[in-house]
């Protein structure tokens, strides 16, 4: 059997093999940040979907209720049953979102919700 002798490989000076690990290094990174990037504002479009869904079902469920007269007691807000009777509806709707996370919207429409029914 006889060996060919091919041509010589060639050997990328370091500094060459670096600034080409480098550049691969810098797409790889760049892709795993954008694909993150559209991953996540997709999910945040998701659950802000999903939050005005849950809205729209409370204030059905809020109108049938009262359309019934069923009055549901809100468990654990008595710090805001207690402003609402010291007649502190700023306080009321901060003891709220503190309580929830609720946005001012919501716990604006809360307090006035439970202070109508007084």
């Amino acid at each position: 059997m006889r060996f060919v002798r091919s041509r010589p490989i060639r050997v990328l000076p370091v500094g060459r093999v670096r600034a080409v690990e480098i550049a691969l290094w810098s797409i790889a990174v760049t892709i795993v940040v954008m694909s993150s990037a559209f991953g996540w504002s997709a999910a945040e479009r998701r659950i802000a979907r999903l939050e005005r869904r849950l809205g729209i079902v409370e204030r059905k469920l809020d109108a049938v209720l009262g359309h019934v007269g069923v009055a549901l007691a809100e468990p654990g807000f008595e710090e805001v049953d207690s402003f609402l009777r010291e007649g502190k509806k700023l306080h009321a709707i901060k003891a709220y979102r503190d309580r929830t996370g609720a946005t001012l919207a919501e716990a604006k429409d809360f307090v006035e919700r439970v202070a109508g029914e007084r």
